[in-house]
């Protein structure tokens, strides 16, 4: 993906000022299986409250920020419009913070949008509001994109660097082979 030079500003600044605070633990009565985000059922402008605490609002395209952003910071709000340009590599990367059992996140595009739909409806979530480990696996991954980064070579520093000291991934799949 061919990113423009102002992308590739906002995401090195992002990446070089980022001093956010981690995920708080869930209790294991407010644990999300998998399943149960996929029941929600999402209107666009409407928000559901899922058990685990997180919000997920639907919005017409991947140009439309969900309204749970207006109260955030610009570059929070960058964070996200970011984590759907590059929603092709974060499906392929996952998450250390422990959403994988707290939420049933699948990778670390889901602390983001739980889903784009086909006719390009986009379930947004708001985990990622308060995760600083989600925001900056995110950002480190767009950077390594916008670098020219292979996803292999960016899933591989994402696991080496958040491998000790981290909760368990989320249990994303592996990058296609590359040719």
């Amino acid at each position: 993906m061919m990113k423009t030079g102002k992308q590739r500003f906002a995401i090195l600044l992002l990446s070089v000022g980022m001093v956010l605070s981690g995920c708080s633990g869930r209790s294991a009565q407010e644990q999300v299986s998998p399943g149960q985000a996929a029941e929600a059922v999402h209107e666009q402008g409407h928000q559901t409250q899922l058990s685990n605490g997180d919000i997920q609002e639907a919005t017409a395209s991947i140009d439309e920020l969900p309204v749970f952003l207006k109260s955030q910071t610009s570059e929070m709000q960058t964070i996200y419009a970011l984590s759907a340009q590059v929603s092709d590599v974060l499906k392929f990367i996952p998450c250390y913070c422990g959403c994988g059992d707290s939420a049933g996140h699948e990778s670390n595009l889901n602390c983001f949008i739980d889903e784009i739909q086909e006719d390009g409806t986009v379930v947004w979530d708001d985990h990622g509001t308060r995760c600083g480990v989600c925001l900056d696996i995110a950002v480190e991954s767009a950077k390594m994109s916008s670098e020219g980064k292979s996803l292999t070579e960016i899933r591989t520093t994402i696991d080496e660097k958040y491998s000790t000291g981290y909760a368990k991934p989320t249990p994303t799949p592996m990058p296609p082979a590359e040719s």
